[in-house]
């Protein structure tokens, strides 16, 4: 099934969503207008704020906080896309032009600044000081996993967890902090608070997981990105993890070589050794037993259509092709 398709039982609420986004994106700086609105509208599954108003609305959820928590959770994921396009060098993202490439550096950087500040004075209106303890906690721990990235490019010595430890930091963090919001809001009790920001937590973690074999599996037009990227980066992921462990002595150097060196010159000869080692279907193999765990955490949660779609969204994470 398509996300949209998956969204169907949240539909309302996503509009709600997006006329939250609208509306929270003004400002009388045209630049920042000009920058976020082409950041947000430039495509974009949103799958975090839709992770909210499900875990929101599979314990009953009434009120309109959902709608204003998952427009902080897209604000807080856009500005981290604004800041990596800066730290990457990047100049495409889903099928466009990054706004970096566009604007220039200085513009993306600030106007990242502009949506985490905006997003904290939106969660200062919920007034709910768990809310706002989930997302001070989870911006932190992001902007963490940032820099912990930042010290593993061109460091072919990265071990799996070390890696795994990123993706949970920087990606899984705040798929975590949105399931657990529409807990919270929810008035789930703890146990089942956790284990709701549990299922994020893995869910989050196959998705990147997934994202890391479609870097070098994927249609570029599906995926609006050039194959390669985390490559020509040095970003050491675990398909090249994997390499260095399982393939020859041949295969492993040249893997290594293209990490510390970053760059596409050896793409095609990583590319080999990648598919003769296994290392994309190792890959998978990971990111199924994430999903699986995702899974197994929505044991406690009532029987509802949003659980079911839940549920669906782990299998989606690890079978997309973009």
């Amino acid at each position: 099934m398509s996300l949209q398709q998956l969204y169907a039982p949240i539909a309302a609420d996503m509009q709600a969503v997006d006329a939250v986004i609208r509306q929270r994106l003004h400002s009388d700086v045209v630049l920042i207008r000009q920058v976020a609105e082409y950041i947000v509208q430039s495509g974009g599954k949103r799958l975090r704020p839709a992770l909210v108003l499900f875990s929101a609305c599979a314990l009953g959820y009434q009120g309109r906080h959902h709608h204003e928590l998952a427009a902080v959770v897209e604000f807080i994921h856009t500005a981290t896309l604004l800041h990596d396009d800066v730290v990457d060098e990047s100049e495409l993202r889903r099928g466009n032009r990054t706004a970096n490439a566009l604007f220039g550096n200085g513009a993306s950087v600030l106007v990242g600044d502009f949506l985490y500040t905006r997003a904290f004075q939106m969660m200062v209106g919920v007034d709910n000081m768990r809310v706002m303890q989930v997302l001070a906690d989870a911006t932190n721990v992001i902007a963490e996993g940032e820099v912990l990235q930042l010290l593993n490019c061109h460091n072919a010595d990265v071990e799996i967890e070390d890696y795994l430890r990123v993706i949970r930091y920087k990606t899984a963090k705040l798929f975590e902090a949105a399931t657990r919001l529409g807990a919270i809001l929810g008035g789930a009790e703890r146990g089942l608070e956790e284990k709701l920001a549990a299922f994020g937590m893995h869910l989050g973690t196959a998705f990147q997981l997934i994202d890391d074999v479609l870097d070098y599996s994927s249609d570029e037009a599906a995926t609006g990105k050039h194959l390669g990227d985390d490559l020509a980066e040095g970003k050491p992921t675990l398909p090249l993890i994997h390499v260095m462990k399982q393939g020859s002595a041949e295969q492993a150097t040249i893997v290594r070589s293209a990490i510390e060196n970053g760059g596409r010159d050896d793409f095609q000869r990583v590319l080999h050794a990648i598919r003769e080692t296994g290392a994309l279907d190792e890959t998978r193999r990971y990111a199924r037993a994430e999903a699986a765990r995702a899974s197994a955490a929505l044991d406690a949660l009532p029987s509802s259509i949003f659980k079911d779609t839940l549920l669906q969204l782990s299998d989606f994470a690890v079978e997309r092709n973009y």
